[in-house]
């Protein structure tokens, strides 16, 4: 325990944390400054060594084994927020420091996405049950940061909001062909369908989510209009005057980022448009958490703005709009975790209570990230003209509200 009580006794300056050792002693930390409090028990006597070692995976391999439980009252958001607020101290410790340079250094291999992998580590992730997804997302399974109007606004009307601002920003009246990138569940495809007389072709590496895409299209009679793939985005040889894609950008991993752009080039017509809708990082490069890469998206990166717009820049795209979306993500796994408890027994059912006190940290930890770190959410619009789109923005707040009083 002494290496772990001397992180903590510097990790710890807002706040209070209490933890009780395997033989029943008790340590503090903390409590110099005001803050949230939190309070944990270790159930085994080798875990403060693990946890010093290595603590962004084994603090979550331990809560989801039982190993680490919460105690006196502490929720994980209590735990996570005191986390949270001395964020900054923590990435600032020597040992992690050392740390984050050899994931650095060992993130082309984690990131590593051939055509054939990258289907291997989609399919980890999105070949659940569907059942799952439906009794935590809203009913479009709309699995990508929502857009809050307010705090009044449900999950449902925000991510039909979110769906609009994008349509708004790819501009479809004038578009024929659109492709959808990591289509999904079909959600976005079908909309955009429902408000412009456009084909749209969506691209997935789920086998799951393509078959439910395919029937939502053919129920909802839009069949001959969107057409749903399985199929690597890399593997397309026809152009698109439109191209959209909300939440798969994070599974390229960073040296292939000028593979994408160069494609989206390739395949976008002269005058077209393309909007990507991304989570980010505020911060420069970094790596991934080694517990989120390991058991809930392998392969998967969180860009920083510095080297989308590098990539972009080589490829010889315009940026023609940009907007960071800095806490509606916070607000939709909010949203998230609710459900998920409020159907907890089924899915422990479903699963085990393993898997459901891996969920419950995987939406909270990324809530807090959101809310406390340094993650957020990116809509870059781009093109091969600097003219693809109008010159001033009002285009978009006008088609927005337009999109809104349609019943589609």
């Amino acid at each position: 325990m002494r290496l772990l009580s001397m992180m903590l006794s510097r990790f710890v300056d807002i706040g209070r944390l209490e933890i009780e050792d395997a033989g029943g002693r008790v340590h503090v930390f903390g409590g110099r400054k005001p803050g949230p409090n939190a309070a944990i028990k270790f159930h085994d006597a080798k875990l403060p060594l693990k946890i010093a070692r290595n603590p962004a995976l084994v603090i979550g391999e331990a809560y989801m084994d039982g190993a680490l439980t919460l105690a006196r009252g502490t929720t994980l958001y209590d735990f996570f927020d005191l986390y949270g607020v001395n964020y900054s101290r923590f990435h600032g410790m020597g040992w992690q420091r050392v740390i984050a340079r050899i994931e650095r250094w060992a993130k082309r291999i984690h990131e590593y996405n051939p055509i054939g992998r990258a289907q291997k580590n989609v399919a980890h992730h999105y070949d659940l049950s569907g059942k799952l997804f439906d009794l935590f997302l809203d009913r479009d399974r709309q699995y990508s940061c929502a857009y809050f109007r307010d705090s009044s606004v449900t999950l449902e009307q925000a991510q039909r909001d979110k769906k609009l601002h994008i349509a708004a920003k790819l501009l479809l009246d004038n578009a024929r062909r659109v492709l959808d990138i990591g289509s999904g569940w079909g959600g976005m495809a079908l909309q955009l369908a429902k408000l412009a007389p456009v084909e749209v072709v969506g691209v997935t590496l789920s086998k799951e989510q393509l078959g439910v895409a395919t029937s939502r299209a053919e129920d909802e009679g839009l069949g001959n209009r969107v057409k749903f793939r399985l199929q690597d985005y890399r593997e397309l040889n026809e152009q698109f005057d439109r191209i959209v894609s909300v939440g798969m950008f994070e599974h390229v991993g960073a040296a292939r980022f000028d593979e994408f752009f160069a494609k989206v080039r390739e395949i976008l017509t002269e005058d077209g448009v393309m909007l990507l809708h991304s989570i980010g990082r505020m911060e420069g490069p970094g790596a991934t958490s080694a517990w989120l890469r390991k058991y809930i998206f392998p392969g998967g990166y969180t860009p920083a703005l510095s080297e989308v717009m590098a990539a972009i820049e080589r490829q010889g795209l315009w940026v023609l709009d940009m907007e960071v979306l800095r806490v509606h993500y916070a607000d939709t796994l909010r949203d998230w975790n609710v459900r998920f408890q409020e159907h907890r027994e089924e899915i422990a059912k479903m699963y085990d209570e393993r898997f459901c006190r891996m969920w419950e940290f995987y939406l909270i930890a990324c809530e807090n990230e959101f809310r406390h770190g340094t993650a957020m959410v990116f809509q870059v619009q781009l093109g091969r003209k600097r003219d693809a789109a109008p010159l001033l923005r009002d285009y978009m707040v006008d088609t927005e509200r337009h999109y809104a009083t349609l019943n589609a």
